[in-house]
Formats: C-alpha cells, sequence, structure tokens
C-alpha cells in the first residue's frame, strides 16, 4: 500500500514558496463568495474588517505547516503498531455501547489511503459546503479566502491558534466508519466467519472485519475504482488463509449478475454495510446510484430494492443482515428523507427486523431537530 508521507502532504500547499509581506498578501489576496470573487482589500472595507485582523489570517497562512503539521499527525498518520486491532490490549465495545467516536486513530489509515477522495472529491449533497480541502488549498496556495473564515466567530478561534477548529467544523468531508466500531461489533453482536459487503466503505469494513481471526472469507462491491483496489491491497496485508473477492461495480447490478448469484448462493453468515444516504454525500464516478437514479423513489426502487434481494440471496438461513443508517434532512432544503423507515419498509418484505440500537457520532452530517440519530441494524431471513 501507498500512504501519504507528511512531506508529500505538505508539499500539497506549497505551490508557491515565494514569502509574502503583509501588505502584499493584503493586496493579492481574495474572498471567495460562492462562484465570485471580491479583492479582500475592498471586502474588508465593505464589511468593517480591521487590518490587524488580516494580519492575524495572514501569520496563520504564513505558519501553515505548523497546522497542517498537527493535523497529518492527529488525522493521517499511521504508526504500524496501531493498525492490529485484535492484539492492541483495547477489547471490544459492548453490545448497546457501540460508539463511532472511541479509539479513532483506526481511521487514519482509511483516511490516509483515500485521501483526496474523502477530503476533497466527496460533496456535500445537502447544502452547498465546500470540502475541505479544496478550501485548504485554494487559502494557503492561491490566497483564496473563504467569506466564512472572515466571520466573528471564525476569526476568534483563528485569533487563538484554533484555525484548524474552524476548517474541520465549516468544511465538508466524508464520513468514515471507524474499523475499530465494526471490529467491535462483529466480535459482540454478529460473530461473523463469512463477509458480504455491498459497499466498501472506504475500505473500513474489510480492516474492522480481517482483525477478527474467526473471519476467514470477505467478499465487498463498490463503484469507485481505487476504492475497490485499495481495498483489495489492504486486505492482502493478512497473511492467514483468507478468502478475498472485491468486485467493481453497482450493488443492484451484482443482483441480475448470474454468475455472481450463482457463486455466492447462501454462501454468507452475514452481510454489513452502512448504505449510501442517497444525497446526503455525493461520491464521484458515473455509476454512482445517484447519478443512475433521477429521484428518491427510482433510487429505492431500482438501487435499494435490487440491493436488499441481493443481500437475501447470498445470506444462508440462519444469516444476519445488519446495516447503519439514519434519516436527514435540512431547513435549506425542502424535504426530509426518513432513509430509516422507507428503507426499511423494502427491507421488510425479506427480512425480519431482530435488534436496533442507537450508535453514538459526533461527526454525522445530519440536522438534530429530528429523530435523525444514526441506527444499527440487524435483521434475520424470513423463513427463520
Amino acid at each position: 500500500m501507498r500512504l501519504l508521507s507528511l512531506n508529500q502532504f505538505l508539499k500539497l500547499f506549497h505551490k508557491d514558496n515565494k514569502k509574502y509581506t503583509l501588505n502584499q498578501f493584503a493586496k493579492k489576496a481574495k474572498v471567495r463568495i460562492g462562484n465570485k470573487l471580491e479583492k479582500l482589500l475592498d471586502y474588508a472595507q465593505r464589511k468593517n474588517i480591521r487590518y490587524d485582523i488580516i494580519k492575524t489570517l495572514y501569520l496563520n497562512i504564513m505558519t501553515r505547516d505548523d497546522y497542517l503539521t498537527r493535523f497529518y499527525n492527529l488525522s493521517l498518520n499511521v504508526n504500524n503498531e496501531d493498525l492490529d486491532i485484535h492484539n492492541s490490549g483495547i477489547t471490544p465495545m459492548r453490545n448497546r455501547e457501540m460508539n463511532n467516536n472511541i479509539h479513532i486513530k483506526f481511521k487514519n489509515i482509511i483516511r490516509n489511503l483515500h485521501f483526496f477522495d474523502i477530503l476533497q472529491n466527496t460533496e456535500s449533497g445537502l447544502i452547498n459546503i465546500p470540502t475541505y480541502l479544496n478550501v485548504a488549498l485554494e487559502l494557503y496556495n492561491d490566497f483564496i479566502i473563504d467569506y466564512k473564515l472572515l466571520s466573528p466567530s471564525a476569526l476568534f478561534y483563528i485569533s487563538n491558534g484554533r484555525i484548524g477548529s474552524v476548517l474541520s467544523s465549516y468544511y465538508f468531508r466524508a464520513s468514515i466508519l471507524n474499523p475499530y466500531l465494526i471490529y467491535s461489533l462483529n466480535k459482540t453482536v454478529l460473530h461473523g466467519e463469512r463477509i458480504f459487503s455491498p459497499t466498501l466503505g472506504w475500505s473500513s469494513y474489510c480492516y474492522g472485519f480481517l482483525e477478527c481471526p474467526s473471519v476467514t472469507e470477505y467478499v465487498g462491491t463498490d463503484v469507485i475504482p481505487s476504492v475497490c483496489k485499495k481495498t483489495k491491497d489492504f486486505a492482502s496485508i493478512y497473511n492467514r488463509k483468507l478468502k478475498i473477492d472485491i468486485y467493481c461495480k453497482p450493488s443492484e447490478d451484482l443482483y441480475v449478475n448470474t454468475t455472481f448469484m450463482k457463486k455466492y448462493k447462501n454462501n454468507f453468515d452475514t452481510v454489513f454495510f452502512s448504505p449510501p444516504y442517497y444525497e446526503l454525500e455525493l461520491y464521484k464516478g458515473e455509476n454512482q446510484s445517484t447519478n443512475r437514479y433521477k429521484s428518491y423513489e427510482e433510487w429505492l426502487l431500482k438501487y435499494w430494492e435490487p440491493t436488499i434481494k441481493l443481500c437475501e440471496h447470498v445470506l444462508e438461513s440462519k444469516g444476519k443482515l445488519c446495516y447503519i443508517l439514519s434519516g436527514y434532512g435540512s431547513s435549506n432544503i425542502s424535504r426530509y428523507y426518513d432513509l430509516i423507515k422507507d428503507m426499511n419498509n423494502i427491507t421488510k418484505k425479506y427480512f425480519r427486523l431482530v435488534s436496533t440500537q442507537l450508535m453514538d457520532n459526533k461527526n454525522v452530517n445530519v440536522t438534530k431537530h429530528r429523530e435523525t440519530g444514526e441506527k444499527i441494524m440487524i435483521f434475520t431471513k424470513k423463513n427463520l
């Protein structure tokens, strides 16, 4: 596996190594307001932003490596000794206590492997929020400042040396399931040995399941070619005897793939994934379900139902289907998507719901004024 080093990461933000004075910076810098750019000095005059505030921002940009190094060490750095969940001495989380924010160091290799896809290429479909990496690259390379960075609350944190808190809070990053949570869920609840994943979850499912010594087979599919390749590469680091099969196809297309359906009929004891939340996150690739199906109703009918029928076909009679899901909505869009209700109604045509529990996840991009907590749901086949 090829991982992004600290030096490679820092080089991304040094397109221009010229040393700028404060006055040169102030004259060169621009403010981004949506698709429009305005000179920083004009914007500052219009918004009554003092010159000492501009100086504070200038100093943060000139010393960017301080923040960027902290960010890398916290979110992207991978120590080989930290990769082994099973032998780390950390016990699995208990049932009904699943939390995506515990031992988050195990997310680092996932963020590193899929750096550009997670921080730049995946966009928010909920509201018009720029991605974290796009904002950071424009800020440090081109002195283009997103207007939110010049709001009073942002400037307060920036002046106190916390520009990282602002960038992480204000701008979009794709969500990740912690491999430690997946490991815990399997060790404590699912006890799966032969696993199928209808999406690959940035390789985090593979990581979490293969850390369980009882797992002997992992099969998954996704529509992002780089995710498929990197997941297969990641699985190769495990030296024990494993059956690994990674497909690069939409899950609904596998349902009509006679070779796959024959090969894996009643083969798995566990199916696990966190399906796409419709348009909450927009991934790159023409085969993405939100590109193929132009309405929510069509998406449920042509993506979700065939995927659930696929899960029913490949699960053995006593197997478990587990997925993590939440509804979402926003004051900025006219519709609330009750994914749990709508998707579960389809699932219940083929499966019986046997267990539901809330999962703690402080970073999920859902509204808080509705019952939108992420839920872990477990189903068994109806023929039981």
